[in-house]
């Protein structure tokens, strides 16, 4: 399996990004899918995550407090992406955005991937 991630940039404070990753391979079922940032010096974080629901359950979001009210996580199923709208923009949302996935390849297991860092930076 593979996350490949895009949509990062230089965007000023106030402003709108848009990142996408799409998860390819084997897949038998995306378990959840979401996106985690580092600024230098500090430890990787949850942004926001989508997490699929089961038979009886709906799927569910969780967002990080500092970006609740501001970025929105969806995900499209038919093509395991998942995208993370990202408006008003703060300096401090300035990082390395990482998507992450857990993902069955099998009915018995799943496995967490990660894809390759997008930066955004946000000037003041």
């Amino acid at each position: 399996v593979q996350l490949q991630a895009s949509g990062g940039g230089l965007v000023q404070a106030g402003g709108s990004l848009r990142l996408s990753c799409r998860a390819s391979g084997s897949i038998l079922r995306v378990n959840a899918m979401g996106w985690y940032r580092q600024a230098p010096g500090k430890q990787r974080e949850l942004v926001a995550v989508r997490t699929t629901g089961t038979m009886i359950t709906d799927d569910s979001t969780e967002y990080a407090d500092p970006v609740k009210g501001r970025f929105t996580i969806s995900r499209d199923n038919a093509k395991n992406t998942v995208y993370l709208q990202m408006g008003s923009l703060k300096p401090e949302d300035a990082a390395v955005y990482f998507c992450h996935a857990q993902i069955s390849d099998d009915p018995w297991s799943s496995h967490t991937y990660w894809g390759q860092g997008t930066q955004v930076t946000v000037s003041s």
